[in-house]
């Protein structure tokens, strides 16, 4: 063969194995286990099931419950701390004390699945509509993807590289066309699709509330009744599993792991939600919905805590539930508030019972201290305790202690 047949031979067969290339869908690795092949089975069921609870007289508020349980999952996933009854304030309208940051985050999470219906899962354009919307007045690019590296990490320890930012247009447009052609059930799809989505790390924030959201809208091409299933708030009292169920993943170059720990927390929800009637709803002036969703999971979780324990402190409930103290002290003083029966015997003295006195007298976010800052002094120069007293009462001149 003369050189330059040769040099043709070779160009052809360049272009067919560029044509091949080119032509070849991506696919994500996965593998599909036994596990999830029964979980599918069982989720199955109960979506009919649950289909016919969203029928029944109180749907539309349980609709409304739901959603703002969504809400609230995934922005505590981020690390939001308002709670269920202040976001259906904002969504009532009402004012608010908190983070000025954190009450954008809700109202812009709100306007996103507000749009719910207006958003095509197939369409990466719309990921990048719903992005904007999500991220308004959070993010200086919102709506576009990033254009530098980030990694993720865990205090100072590097756990995830994301792909250079050159490549996430490539990787998203690959993802994308996955998604639209795969013949995998939608349960699969759309816990893969959460996976690599969050593996990409397209934007520079919100890619874990934008991935949540992206499962559920591909879950509601399954069945529309997924647009309400709270999966989020399920996520959220397992957060640390689902970190973990990542990285395995990325560990393993195989998302299978994922794919179990989610359709899990989708079967959860589905069985924690089948046929039990909102009970604690009244339609009063002053109660109206927050009564139907004033006890969230952490709430509960306290509750429980101190039923066990009076005598339990702030710190104790942080270290236990694995939350900060600040939140701890929130989730105290909003039960008090919210005057649930279980709850109206909480005591800030019990609470705040067996911290020092310098811890005491740090936590002014709990309490008021009533005395003067020259007996502050004094008492602790006499290593005395100062006794806690509540905000109402009138301030002394001298704490109890003194006298």
């Amino acid at each position: 063969m003369s050189p330059l047949k040769e040099i043709n031979a070779i160009f052809v067969e360049s272009n067919k194995l560029i044509n091949f290339l080119y032509s070849s869908m991506y696919t994500p690795p996965f593998t599909i286990s036994s596990r999830a092949i029964h979980l599918i089975a069982d989720i199955s069921a109960l979506v009919e099931r649950y289909a016919i609870r969203m029928e029944q007289e109180d749907a539309l508020l349980l609709r409304k419950i739901n959603r703002i349980k969504t809400i609230q999952g995934s922005l505590a996933i981020e690390g939001n701390t308002l709670s269920e009854s202040q976001i259906t304030d904002i969504l009532d309208g009402k004012h608010i004390v908190a983070p000025i940051r954190e009450i954008q985050e809700v109202r812009n999470a709100i306007k996103t699945y507000n749009s719910y219906h207006t958003f095509d899962p197939y369409s990466a354009d719309d990921l990048l509509t719903a992005h904007k919307v999500m991220m308004e007045a959070l993010v200086d690019n919102a709506g576009h993807f990033r254009q530098g590296g980030v990694g993720v990490f865990s205090g100072t320890q590097l756990i995830h590289m994301a792909p250079p930012a050159d490549r996430v247009p490539y990787l998203i447009k690959d993802l994308f066309e996955w998604l639209r052609k795969s013949d995998d059930h939608l349960l699969i799809k759309s816990c893969v699709f959460h996976y690599e989505f969050e593996f990409i790390h397209p934007f520079s924030d919100g890619n874990g509330r934008i991935g949540r959201l992206w499962q559920s809208l591909i879950l509601g091409k399954l069945h529309p009744v997924f647009e309400h299933l709270p999966v989020e708030n399920m996520v959220f009292a397992n957060q640390q599993a689902y970190y973990n169920a990542i990285n395995r993943s990325t560990d393993a170059v195989n998302s299978g792991i994922f794919i179990d720990f989610m359709l899990q927390e989708i079967y959860e929800t589905l069985k924690k939600r089948q046929g039990d009637p909102i009970v604690t709803m009244k339609a009063t002036k002053d109660v109206g919905i927050n009564v139907g969703i004033n006890v969230g999971i952490n709430e509960q979780k306290v509750l429980e805590l101190l039923r066990k324990n009076n005598q339990i402190t702030a710190k104790e409930i942080a270290g236990l539930l694995g939350i900060s103290l600040r939140h701890s002290e929130r989730l105290i003083t909003s039960l008090k508030q919210k005057g649930n029966d279980s709850a109206s015997w909480i005591k800030q003295k019990r609470i705040l019972g067996n911290y020092s006195l310098n811890e005491r007298l740090t936590l002014r976010s709990t309490f008021h201290l009533n005395y003067t800052l020259s007996c502050i002094k004094s008492c602790i120069n006499q290593c005395l305790q100062v006794q806690i007293v509540t905000p109402d009462n009138p301030r002394r001149s001298t704490c109890r202690t003194c006298q």
